[in-house]
C-alpha cells in the first residue's frame, strides 16, 4: 500500500479498442486512449474516475 498523498500507475485497457496503456491515477487532466481517443480517466482533483478496465496496479 502506498503512503498518503501518493498515487499509483495503472495498466488499463480501453473498453472500446482494447488498447493497453499505463496511466497515473491522480493525473491533473483527463486521459484519453492514444489509439481511439476515448476518455479513459476523468480528472477529479485527487484520484480520477477510471473509465477503463484496470489490468494491473504498478508500484
Amino acid at each position: 500500500m502506498t503512503s498518503k498523498g501518493r498515487g499509483n500507475f495503472l495498466k488499463v485497457k480501453c473498453l472500446d479498442c482494447d488498447n493497453e496503456q499505463v496511466i497515473f491515477d491522480r493525473a491533473a487532466s483527463d486521459v484519453k486512449c492514444i489509439i481511439c481517443g476515448k476518455t479513459i480517466m476523468k480528472s477529479k482533483g485527487a484520484k480520477g474516475k477510471i473509465m477503463a478496465h484496470i489490468d494491473k496496479v504498478l508500484n
